[in-house]
């Protein structure tokens, strides 16, 4: 076995006690799409001694232009993402215990996984989850690697528990925006560039050389040829309800939660969140998904066979459906 991960065990920061090290660790995957299965698949040939990924979706057509453990029957089996990626996984490396979850991620349905978790990478497609994340990540110190990716653009943050600012610090000194592969398309290259910095940082921290981890937020166009990075030690606050003084871990709470309902005898459902939407903003963002409508007070949106209502306070009604997981799916999509 030692042969298997030779070349990697070659590499000086890794080192043959390195190697032991990522083989004993355990590592946690919150989302099986685009950067999650490429994610995986860097772990799983890397050695990682224990993987659990999670995912509620199943494979769809869109998916195979990026998502790089998912093939044409998966597609024509609407195979749950989370087995279909543990099936390719376990035929790359069979020593590596691997655990699929096909569930929506609460926080109540995750905390119970985390135990025993060295590493949590991020690999969701909203940040409703992403601040639930961040607030188990800080109340279980866990490490957290950030990522997202959109278009021709990326970014990455390595977030340490009591040491580093957290999202909802780095979300209050530099807002990131909310637009989805969905809305402005997203080319394959960008997903392993962000892939890239998160799977460097994760082998640094299993191999526990925090000496070496980044320290700033990255971002890249690589359209554009852009590549930055941002120095965020700043942005670290001792108010912060997620890693302050006197954390009260704000999204782990009902009221923070975004709440779902159907409403009776009218094909639709209403998802309700607190954070108040820019109804200019958002009709911007929408013009490339299909006819948009707006006034002072909403904007809607004709998506696939669904009216999407958007309400400034924050509700969303989606017609066309009675399957709240099905409107949820629509909503992020449409609002990362």
């Amino acid at each position: 076995m030692e042969e298997r991960y030779h070349r990697q065990a070659l590499f000086k920061p890794i080192g043959n006690s390195g190697q032991q090290l990522i083989n004993q660790k355990h590592v946690l995957i919150l989302g099986c799409g685009a950067l999650g299965t490429a994610s995986a698949e860097g772990l799983v040939r890397a050695g990682i001694g224990k993987l659990i990924i999670i995912d509620r979706d199943y494979v769809e057509l869109t998916n195979l232009q990026r998502q790089q453990l998912f093939n044409e029957q998966d597609y024509l089996h609407q195979t749950p993402k989370a087995i279909a990626a543990k099936s390719k996984l376990k035929a790359i490396n069979s020593d590596v215990t691997i655990h699929a979850h096909v569930m929506d991620a609460t926080n109540i349905t995750l905390e119970p996984l985390l135990k025993g978790v060295d590493l949590i990478v991020d690999a969701t497609d909203n940040f409703d989850t992403r601040l639930m994340l961040n607030d188990l990540a800080q109340k279980n110190h866990i490490p957290w690697i950030y990522g997202s990716c959109v278009g021709s653009t990326g970014m990455s943050f390595t977030i340490l528990p009591k040491e580093t600012p957290c999202l909802q610090c780095i979300l209050d000194a530099a807002p990131i925006s909310g637009a989805t592969c969905d809305s402005v398309g997203i080319i394959y290259p960008t997903v392993q560039m962000v892939v890239a910095h998160q799977l460097t940082e994760a082998l640094k921290i299993l191999v526990e050389d925090k000496g070496s981890l980044r320290s700033n937020l990255v971002t890249f166009d690589l359209w554009n040829n852009q590549y930055q990075t941002i120095k965020m030690d700043r942005a670290k606050k001792k108010s912060c309800p997620s890693c302050g003084d006197n954390p009260s871990y704000t999204y782990l709470n009902y009221e923070s939660q975004t709440k779902t309902e159907i409403l009776c005898g009218r094909n639709t459902v209403q998802i309700r969140n607190k954070r108040h939407v820019s109804i200019e903003q958002l009709a911007n963002r929408l013009l490339s998904i299909g006819q948009v409508k707006k006034n002072d007070f909403l904007v809607s949106v004709a998506f696939q066979s669904y009216r999407v209502v958007f309400f400034q306070d924050g509700r969303t009604l989606i017609h066309g459906t009675n399957s709240i997981e099905t409107a949820k799916k629509i909503y992020y999509q449409l609002t990362g």
